[in-house]
């Protein structure tokens, strides 16, 4: 049997949340002993855990969850480890021999750590993309890139990573977990709850061995 690598996060409400947001919240309203059914309803962020970001995130009258391509979500991705670094750059990027086909990237950092030792506390000084390295993205036609904490771009960065990105279409994975992947190339399969006119959605992201597909 093929092996699925299921890079989410868990939806808890001890996820670390981007200062100002809303923690995920799940709430029991009925159970069996009383009401012969479990029932829960729940409340968060669409920005919380592993999801996807669509350019109305950043850009009036960008596209929506909902109309984003899954073709972008699901294909062959490039896990790339950068652990020892403090931001992925342009520089960094031009050293690491990208293939020119790559059309996903999924970089994998010391943030994956902090999803393992079950950290709770938001950290500012997570590894995340430059504007110069959001530039390279879309120079290379990458068409969907992904990070393994709660935002593309740097704490105290402007928007300009976002806006880059957004602005060419790219599509915008944040919050996965690859502490348990080893570097290489995968089948990604990523699909954002369909939320009608939301800018951004929780999702379930897994990966596949390239080997067992055809891209």
């Amino acid at each position: 049997m093929v092996k699925i690598l299921d890079i989410s996060v868990g939806l808890h409400s001890q996820l670390p949340t981007w200062p100002g947001g809303l923690n995920f919240q799940l709430e029991s309203t009925k159970t069996i002993d009383q009401h012969g059914v479990n029932v829960s309803k729940m409340a968060s962020s669409v920005h919380v855990g592993t999801h996807v970001d669509a350019p109305s995130h950043f850009i009036n009258g960008g596209l929506t969850v909902e109309q984003l391509s899954l073709e972008t979500l699901i294909g062959r991705a490039l896990v790339i480890s950068v652990a020892d670094v403090t931001a992925i750059t342009a520089n960094l990027l031009n050293q690491l021999n990208i293939p020119k086909d790559t059309e996903r990237i999924l970089f994998k950092t010391a943030n994956s750590q902090l999803w393992e030792r079950g950290i709770s506390e938001f950290k500012q000084d997570y590894v995340a993309l430059t504007a110069d390295a959001a530039q390279w993205v879309v120079d290379a036609g990458i068409q969907l890139v992904g990070v393994d904490y709660l935002s593309v771009q740097r704490f105290n960065d402007s928007p300009l990573t976002h806006e880059i990105l957004l602005t060419a279409g790219v599509v915008i994975l944040e919050g996965i977990n690859l502490a348990e992947i080893a570097p290489g190339e995968y089948q990604l399969i990523c699909l954002p709850l369909k939320i009608i006119g939301s800018e951004g959605a929780p999702a379930r992201a897994v990966l596949l061995p390239y080997n067992c597909s055809n891209g």
